[in-house]
Parts: C-alpha cells; sequence; structure tokens
C-alpha cells in the first residue's frame, strides 16, 4: 500500500511538473509586414507601441527568415513543418492533400488536448478577395476546435480613397484585387477584418481562460489595400514620407529573373504615389499594432501572461521602394526576412542575432509545452535561444520565391535563379554592401564563393526532398 501511494504522489509530482511545462499558446501574425516598418525594429517614424511591448518582454530576432516570399508557401511551410519543396507548395492551396494525416502545427497541439482557434488569416486567404467574401480560403479544417472569419469591406470602405497603381494620370476610381490603394476610412476599427479579428480574440481568450489553447489571431494589414480608419493616416501625412535612395543603374547588375513583379516602373507610380503608398503602409501598420494591443490587454486582464507564450511575427516581409521594387515575392533582405518576437512567461528580454526560420515555430512551441516534437519535421528547436541568445542551430537560412533560391549566411547573400543557374544569380557582401546594391556573382573574384553557394545549395536542396512525401 505505500509503494502504492509512494508511486501515486511521485506520478502527481511528474504530472505537476508536466504541466508547469504546459502553456497556452497565443500565435499573432500580421501579413506583408516588413520588420524595418516597427519602432522596435528601429523604424523612427512608424511607432507601434504594443508590439514593442511585447519586445520588450520577449525575445526579438534580428534575423529570421520566411521559407516563402509570398502568402502561400510561406503559410503552408510553417504550419506543416516542412520546405515549400518537400510539399510542393508553391501556389495558394491547401497543404493537406500533400501531408496526408500528418498533423500541423495546431493540429498537434489540438491532438494533445489543447482548444485550438483560428481568427481570420493563418493559412493562406485571399486579401482583398477573401476577406470581402468572409470566405476560409485555403483553410486547414483538421487543424481547429473552432474558426472565425472576419469579414471586412476593404478597398469599398467608405473614406477617402485613392488608387496608386497604374495610375498615372490620376483618373482612375478606386478599384478592388491585390492592387496599390488607400482608403482614409469613416468609422471605427470595428468596420474592417482586422478590428472584428482583435474583438473575437478578445472574446476567446476571456472564454477559453480555464482550459489549454492555442489561439492563431491573423491580422491582414499592412496587405493592401492600405485601409484604416482616418486617425491613423494623421501621423503620416504622404508629403513627409522618405523614399530609400535612388542608385543610378541599380538593376544594371540583376538578373532579368531578380527584377521584382512589382516596381515603380512597372506600377507607374510616380515619386507622390510612393510616397502615398509609405504612408498607407505606415498607417495600416499602426493600425494593425493597435489590434495586437488590444489582444494583449485582453490577455493580461484574464490574467494569463503567465501561462501563454505569445508569437509575433510576419509571413515574409515586403518592399517599400527599395531598388525602386514594391511588395512581396523577391528574396532580397526587405522580402525575405520577417519580424519574430517570442515572448515565454519566466525568460528574460533579449534581442537574438542567430538565424531562425519561421519552419522552427513547430518544433519550438512544441517543444515549450512539453509536446513531443515530430521526428519528421524540418524545422528546429531553437528554444535554447530563449534563455541564451548568442546559441546558433542554423549556419544559414533558405527561402525560395518560385523562381530561384536564396542562401543567406553571416557574410554573405546568395541567390540563384533556377535550380541550375541558367537564369542567373547574385551574391552580396552583407558586411560591405547591407543594401544589396552590388551584385558580385558574375566577378572573377569571387568565382569560388559563387561555386561554394552553388553546391551548398544543391546539397540543401537533396536534404530537403529526403523528406518528400510522394
Amino acid at each position: 500500500m505505500r509503494w502504492l501511494l509512494l508511486a501515486s504522489v511521485l506520478c502527481g509530482s511528474a504530472l505537476g511538473q508536466e504541466r508547469e511545462r504546459s502553456y497556452n499558446v497565443l500565435f499573432i501574425i500580421s501579413d506583408d509586414l516588413t520588420a524595418t516598418a516597427l519602432s522596435c525594429y528601429g523604424n523612427e517614424v512608424c511607432e507601434t507601441p504594443n508590439i514593442d511591448a511585447l519586445a520588450a518582454r520577449g525575445v526579438r530576432f534580428t534575423r529570421a527568415y520566411c521559407q516563402g516570399t509570398y502568402c502561400g508557401p510561406s503559410r503552408a511551410s510553417f504550419l506543416t513543418g516542412y520546405y515549400p519543396h518537400a510539399i510542393r507548395m508553391l501556389g495558394y492551396k491547401s497543404p493537406r492533400p500533400k501531408i496526408g494525416d500528418r498533423a500541423t502545427w495546431p493540429e498537434h497541439f489540438k491532438n494533445a488536448g489543447y482548444y485550438t482557434a483560428r481568427v481570420s488569416k493563418i493559412f493562406h486567404m485571399g486579401v482583398p478577395g477573401g476577406i470581402e467574401k468572409g470566405s476560409d480560403g485555403a483553410d486547414d479544417p483538421r487543424s481547429w476546435t473552432e474558426r472565425f472569419n472576419c469579414q471586412g469591406p476593404e478597398w469599398k470602405a467608405p473614406g477617402a480613397g485613392e488608387t496608386l497603381e497604374g495610375n498615372p494620370d490620376g483618373k482612375k476610381s478606386v478599384v478592388g484585387g491585390n492592387t496599390f490603394v488607400v482608403v482614409q476610412a469613416d468609422g471605427d476599427d470595428l468596420v474592417h477584418s482586422d478590428g472584428k479579428a482583435a474583438a473575437k480574440a478578445c472574446e476567446l481568450i476571456a472564454k477559453h481562460k480555464d482550459e489549454r489553447f492555442f489561439l492563431g489571431v491573423g491580422f491582414v494589414r499592412p496587405h493592401v489595400p492600405f485601409v484604416a480608419p482616418r486617425p491613423y493616416y494623421d501621423p503620416f501625412p504622404f508629403e513627409e514620407s522618405e523614399l530609400p535612395p535612388k542608385v543610378k543603374g541599380d538593376w544594371d547588375d540583376i538578373p532579368k529573373a531578380g527584377i521584382n513583379y512589382k516596381t515603380s516602373k512597372n506600377m507607374k507610380m510616380d515619386v507622390v504615389r510612393q510616397k502615398k503608398a509609405v504612408a498607407g503602409y505606415y498607417a495600416s501598420v499602426a493600425f494593425m499594432d493597435a489590434q495586437v494591443g488590444k489582444v494583449l490587454t485582453a490577455l493580461r486582464e484574464a490574467e494569463l501572461d503567465d501561462e501563454t507564450i505569445v508569437i509575433f511575427t510576419s509571413d515574409h516581409g515586403y518592399h517599400l521602394g527599395e531598388h525602386d521594387f514594391w511588395a512581396k515575392v523577391s528574396l532580397h533582405e526587405e522580402s525575405a526576412a520577417v519580424p519574430l518576437i517570442i515572448s515565454v512567461p519566466g525568460k528574460d528580454p533579449a534581442v537574438c542575432n542567430s538565424f531562425v526560420e519561421l519552419l522552427d515555430l513547430y518544433p519550438t512551441l512544441a517543444s515549450l509545452c512539453g509536446l513531443e516534437v515530430p521526428d519528421r519535421l524540418q524545422g528546429e528547436d531553437v528554444s535554447r535561444m530563449l534563455d541564451d541568445p548568442r546559441h546558433t542551430v542554423r549556419e544559414a537560412a533558405f527561402c525560395v520565391n518560385g523562381k530561384g533560391f536564396l542562401l543567406r549566411e553571416d557574410d554573405w547573400a546568395y541567390i540563384q535563379y533556377a535550380e541550375d543557374g541558367s537564369k542567373g544569380a547574385e551574391l552580396f557582401d552583407m558586411n560591405k554592401d547591407p543594401m544589396q546594391y552590388t551584385n558580385l556573382a558574375q566577378e572573377p573574384k569571387y568565382r569560388e564563393v559563387v561555386e561554394g553557394f552553388r553546391a551548398k545549395l544543391a546539397a540543401k536542396l537533396k536534404d530537403v526532398r529526403e523528406n518528400d512525401l510522394d
């Protein structure tokens, strides 16, 4: 009997320790957000006090990279735990047919007894189209206990609107679609999808505070159209917008495949419209930051700060006129790098300069919450970085865009278009040329460096495809 009692006590103690390791997960993701638009990453114009407050209590990663520089492959990658080429996900469909019965990141938590909920865009969802319809997009129903879409008017919102793209004479009316439009909207935050998403997230936190939850909250701003309530535009008069330096001949050494799909030239945006785009982007970021603040306040009011891991990130970065590029897709730093903040109760705030990939979120959060970490995952558990920000698990970050591949190391950024390099390459010395103005790939002096990267890329792709799900 004493042995049974002792066993019971020991078992109870073990369970208690396991419960101590168990946390809620609040995963907040912004859409099309460049880290350089956040004040905690050094922006001196666009203030983001709520995201800054999270960074002040968490670990802010300065070299986090997405695995795909547009929404579909990026989200499918970190949510399934596989690189885009392993699941052949370079489009915008659900990854479920490819992964079969393998659990996604939120599904893994659901299978462990967590209440899992999606609010708005976590898997791919068309913006603005899917938001206007309030549809599920390419969502994965198996991943969630409950799902909530947040319909919004997008470019149709009442207010002062203007089409910036393809409108050189200013005569085009405000148009829909995935295009550069600014709208200083009438009404309050709750008119819009992100305002509704924040309200729903706050409601769910209060409702499920007594059970373990994995809550994914997707904000669609600052994805175009740049729609935000009028007060968020007030701090950003477009006349005061600063554009990145224009370097004569900047495109001369970039392969044709490396010229981004949206440029000042093909969008027919003059300097005035470029400045309006920056102002609209910042207004959208400020609006999104305010919604983040509401969700974090709800967490605090539910007295869950000490029980909840909070992650903030974006699906990829964004160009705001660098190299005369706009939007995402390119493999340059502005598009491939992402903001990433992870706040774990009891861990000291820090800044980590080691490489991490969004693919690392699945194994890392499973580990932190005491769940099994599936061996099949292609990401790395980087949880040790949260205690020792000098710790490293990667020598390089890997990213794709459907046309090419990026290997980003400490000293170099190497971009290769086509697996055989037949569509060109780019090599940048990131110490001397952090803005990536001078492509060294064709310089005889750097031939060995390029050949070394070609070999590394071939090995990386072979490794990625070893877990191909066919």
